[in-house]
């Protein structure tokens, strides 16, 4: 999950607007993607779980919808669309506490230096060619770029650690492809 999810929400449409001055189709394009990778997530870390019973698959499939149901990220999502929807700004305090990150370091390099190299080199060297073929150009194509090659994004670490999987590959991932993306998104 941690090399499949990035950071769209947080940096797609600054990153659009710097580049083109408007955001253009950037919003949309977040917004449909971010709950997709977040399902995904929560069926990869279901199923991969440490304290995982393999036995049983469909006590594992009810447990993946279960967890899809129940995601905070999921229903942080649906509980923000009517705030977005009617422009209500949120407090400062609560967009403070939603951005915080807990200082971590890098540990387990190897799986960390694979991951980090799928988000932001493999994905966008598969899709940049599949999105120009298909038309893609100007915001829409940064659009693109950051929904498959922005960085790993925090949530990635609050969701392993809660459902049972390597927090501490997490968090090693999420810094390492902080640090490398401004190389990689300049690159792209």
């Amino acid at each position: 999950q941690a090399s499949a999810r990035g950071s769209a929400a947080v940096l797609g449409i600054a990153f659009v607007q710097n580049i083109y001055g408007n955001s253009g189709m950037t919003p949309l394009m977040i917004v449909s993607a971010v709950p997709l990778y977040n399902i995904y997530s929560v069926i990869i870390l279901t199923f991969c779980a440490n304290n995982q019973d393999h036995s049983d698959k469909a006590a594992t499939i009810k447990r993946a919808f279960k967890n899809i149901l129940t995601n905070p990220i999921i229903l942080g999502i649906a509980a923000g669309v009517p705030f977005s929807l009617l422009n209500i700004e949120l407090p400062p305090l609560v967009l403070k506490t939603v951005t915080n990150v807990a200082q971590t370091a890098i540990k387990k390099l190897k799986p960390t230096m694979i991951a980090t190299f799928i988000k932001l080199v493999a994905l966008p060297t598969i899709y940049f060619p599949f999105a120009i073929a298909m038309g893609f150009r100007e915001s829409a194509l940064v659009a693109i770029l950051i929904m498959v090659g922005s960085p790993t994004t925090v949530t990635c670490y609050i969701m392993a650690k809660n459902m049972g999987n390597d927090g501490v590959l997490s968090s090693s991932i999420i810094v390492m492809a902080t640090l490398l993306s401004s190389v990689t998104l300049t690159f792209w």
